[in-house]
């Protein structure tokens, strides 16, 4: 069996999560779905580039960040095993990108192209059901990042990101954390120290 079968049957058993697909919508994943290997610090996507995909990712973890004009950058992102990754607005309005979307570990992904996903979209309307979902959800945690921002503390922002995040935080560089927190990495590792010291006093 090839990696890219093995990888497919992996995105139909996430679709469980949602609404199952059939024998015929399982067939139109393996046409339209083309796998990817992706090394560390690979890039699937670029500032200026227009997102021509729709990404899931198999194996690996990407971030999704923006680049001030110092040169800093700031993770919006994170995407793990059995996640999506896309920058949405350049992915449907097919303009440039002002985002990255770069690879923190050796990856393998599956993406389709947005006139393939419209066509699935259209021919069979449970996969415009599926990803309405987690499009909708996508949104939701980008709201209350936002909401976090405004009103949480650094310590409850890193607590969220760990809810979030429970999965990945471990396999994630202080200073990947702390630029999705906002915070230094230095202030960081102090939330870290005092929230152990209170659970083991």
């Amino acid at each position: 069996m090839s990696t890219e079968n093995t990888s497919v049957k992996q995105l139909i058993n996430y679709f469980k999560n949602y609404f199952p697909l059939n024998s015929k919508e399982r067939d139109e994943l393996f046409l339209h779905f083309t796998e990817r290997k992706v090394k560390r610090r690979g890039f699937i996507l670029q500032q200026g580039d227009v997102c021509r995909h729709f990404t899931f990712v198999v194996s690996g973890c990407f971030k999704m960040y923006a680049v001030d004009k110092n040169g800093k950058e700031h993770n919006i992102q994170f995407a793990a095993e059995n996640d999506w990754i896309t920058d949405l607005a350049s992915f449907y309005s097919e303009k440039p990108s002002q985002l990255y979307i770069e690879a923190i570990e050796p990856s393998v992904i599956l993406q389709i192209k947005y006139p393939d996903l419209i066509s699935l979209y259209i021919n069979h309307h449970k996969f415009d059901r599926n990803f309405r979902i987690i499009i909708e959800q996508k949104f939701i945690a980008l709201q209350n990042r936002v909401l976090q921002n405004i009103s949480s503390t650094a310590e409850e922002r890193y607590q969220s990101f760990l809810e979030q995040y429970p999965h990945i935080s471990n396999r994630l560089p202080n200073t990947q954390v702390a630029s999705y927190l906002g915070i230094t990495p230095e202030f960081l590792s102090k939330i870290r120290k005092d929230l152990s010291q209170r659970s083991n006093p």
